[in-house]
């Protein structure tokens, strides 16, 4: 077990087990909350504490996203949410809810530890698919809030799942029986089949990233009733429009295509979600909502090709700049 290194915000701090120094991870709740340790001066100069929440059948393991947001001046932070990654117990059923609020409490939490830590830093929620659309519908819940309760002063949305892919009529009929299947029968598997998405991005199979095939599996990991009628739910609320009170980046790939194992663009399209579908959601988020389309972009744009993903960062930080006091 990794020697605790300090106390800080409440929170035990301890070596992360996954990453390593200066990587720290501590439980909250049903939770884990990942971060790069900073040093003093780390704290006296920054500008902002960022907050990364992952997607379905993923987890924190973007150390580069870590380091270039800390090297722009940020405090950076990731939350594991409840059954996903450091926060998978063994009797649970990988990254399985019913009700994204589930998720959206451990967003809550870790936002509301942040806040004390650093109550005179503004918090940017940096937030990736599954885990952008749970975000958005936290934010929106919060948006009165004061305090370490209050909801995030930026949010970025990387490829959020704000539609689920396919046409209006497919979904238009296949909604009531989703419904009534997640009620009856919730942890049926609806699919499950190779994420040939994650087995691109594996550096075994020529791929840059290095991560534990066990958290973000490339063979996949099942849609389950119960689970997706939670996000179609969540997707509905979306579309009847939100509030979100601070500024929002919402961040895609310029393209899609389909996750197939022939496919000669998995390399450098979206293949998880219907970009045109999501940019379309923009104007129901908010009314500051700024869209950015990165060509050559993945479904998680900071695990895009170096060019893509030098793109994205470098855009994401300067607006950044824009939007922050």
């Amino acid at each position: 077990m990794p020697d605790i290194v300090t106390l800080a915000g409440g929170l035990a701090w301890r070596t992360d087990e996954l990453l390593g120094t200066p990587f720290e991870q501590a439980p909250l709740g049903p939770a884990t909350l990942v971060r790069l340790r900073p040093g003093p001066d780390d704290v006296a100069a920054a500008r902002g504490v960022v907050l990364h929440v992952h997607g379905y059948n993923d987890y924190f393991f973007q150390e580069h996203l870590a380091r270039a947001l800390a090297g722009a001046g940020y405090l950076f932070h990731a939350v594991d949410l409840r059954a996903a990654g450091r926060s998978l117990r063994r009797d649970q059923v990988p990254h399985y809810v019913t009700d994204l609020r589930e998720q959206a409490t451990d967003v809550a939490a870790a936002a509301a530890a942040l806040r004390g830590a650093y109550p005179h830093l503004p918090l940017v929620v940096h937030a990736h698919s599954t885990g952008g659309l749970t975000a958005s519908l936290w934010a929106h819940a919060h948006r009165h809030a004061t305090g370490v309760a209050a909801g995030p002063d930026a949010l970025v949305l990387d490829s959020p799942f704000l539609e689920l892919p396919g046409s209006s009529f497919q979904k238009a009929v296949g909604t009531p029986v989703l419904d009534r299947v997640g009620l009856l029968r919730p942890l049926a598997a609806l699919s499950h089949g190779p994420s040939w998405y994650a087995t691109a991005l594996v550096r075994e199979n020529g791929g840059e990233w290095d991560f534990d095939t066990t958290l973000k599996r490339p063979g996949g990991v099942p849609l389950r009733a119960g689970w997706l009628r939670a996000a179609r739910r969540a997707q509905a609320r979306v579309a009847r429009g939100l509030a979100i009170a601070c500024p929002v980046l919402l961040a895609t790939s310029a393209a899609s295509s389909p996750d197939g194992p022939d496919n000669p663009l998995v390399g450098s399209t979206d293949t998880i979600l219907d970009v045109a579908q999501i940019a379309a959601r923009a104007p129901k988020l908010g009314r500051r909502v700024t869209v950015l389309r990165i060509d050559g972009g993945v479904h998680d744009l900071s695990l895009s090709a170096e060019g893509p993903r030098r793109a994205y960062l470098s855009e994401m930080l300067a607006w950044l700049t824009t939007v922050l006091p």
